[in-house]
């Protein structure tokens, strides 16, 4: 197993890139939140609040600002407000062990957008926001050296990092439809919805079949979506170090 100190570096790389899982305890976790198993997706902001199980997951030792979540209304819908200022930090809600739903739902609105990013490099790879969806597949599904580095990132890490996530994204030049690997980590691979071509401060509502779109994405790995471990919500600006603006709402899971 590797052990130098590139090693160590690629593995605060993949862990980061897998959502921010932190090495070591989770960060921003409350205890109640530590090993629970929802039977169900809370909405994701309810009352006007954001409820747990949802929950902001940040690096370990991060340095930068964390990407602020809040409720708000907005055009009379309940939503989550994304804000983000250089920031990194992921919205979270852990589904251990549930099987795969059927079709993902939600609706959602770029009131500023992030001109800086390009998900084909390292130093544009941010979104105003992204829906994503980690599974729980075999590790012998994984390619060797990417299994190779999923195996020690999770041993160093403590925590059982999920070896396949899929992204929703709302892009910038990357065309509509578009399939794109993470720049960091083929564990994480994009789909992308939206772009800097559709309409500001307007809702898009989006429904997508999930089997469909991990077969898409990570079919030449595994024929059938495996369990799903987390669904997340998230907003970055970390690596172009701009600010952006966007909302969800009404993000439910079709059994």
């Amino acid at each position: 197993m590797p052990g130098s100190a590139a090693d160590l570096a690629l593995v605060g790389v993949f862990v980061g890139t897998l959502f921010g899982v932190p090495v070591g305890p989770l960060a921003a976790a409350p205890a109640s939140a530590l090993g629970a198993a929802p039977a169900a997706l809370a909405p994701l902001v309810q009352g006007g609040v954001i409820p747990p199980p949802w929950r902001v997951v940040t690096l370990p030792r991060q340095a930068v600002s964390v990407t602020r979540y809040s409720a708000e209304i907005v055009d009379g819908r309940e939503a989550l407000r994304i804000q983000v200022q250089g920031s990194y930090g992921n919205l979270v809600h852990e589904l251990p062990s549930a099987a795969a739903p059927k079709r993902l739902h939600w609706a959602w609105r770029l009131q500023e957008p992030n001109v800086a990013v390009d998900l084909r490099a390292k130093a544009g790879d941010d979104a105003a926001v992204k829906v994503c969806m980690s599974f729980d597949m075999a590790p012998d599904r994984v390619p060797f050296m990417e299994r190779q580095l999923l195996q020690l990132a999770r041993t160093r890490s403590g925590q059982d990092l999920p070896a396949a996530t899929l992204c929703w994204v709302w892009a910038a030049a990357e065309a509509k439809g578009a399939l794109m690997p993470n720049v960091y980590s083929r564990r994480v691979r994009y789909i992308v919805l939206r772009n800097r071509g559709d309409a500001l401060a307007t809702w898009f509502e989006e429904s997508r079949d999930v089997a469909a779109d991990f077969h898409r994405a990570f079919g030449d790995e595994s024929a059938e979506p495996p369990p799903i471990s987390a669904l997340i919500v998230a907003g970055d600006g970390d690596n172009t170090g701009a600010a952006s603006l966007a909302h969800v709402s009404g993000l439910r899971v079709e059994p």
